[in-house]
């Protein structure tokens, strides 16, 4: 019985051990994110240009897009714009 102790004991210490090296983690990288966004912010996304002159989609294909939308989605997807490069 004295061996079952023993291993408890060991089994504690050693969960907890590793939960406190786990939350040292957690919360040193949450510090972390938190220091990089304040020091270090995302540069703004450029803008594209706009394009001077959009494609121009023949109906054949407008309704061959529509129905692979319909088939893919059960019917639930609509097509709301085609942009053509």
């Amino acid at each position: 019985m004295e061996n079952i102790g023993d291993a408890l004991q060991l089994m504690v210490v050693g969960m907890g051990t590793v939960f406190v090296i786990l939350m040292t983690v957690i919360y040193l990288g949450k510090g972390l994110i938190s220091l990089v966004n304040r020091y270090a912010p995302e540069e703004a996304a450029a803008k594209k240009p706009a394009v001077a002159q959009a494609a121009q989609v023949d109906s054949l294909t407008r309704e061959i897009i529509a129905e692979a939308v319909k088939a893919a989605t059960g019917g639930k997807g609509k097509v709301e714009s085609i942009i053509a490069k």
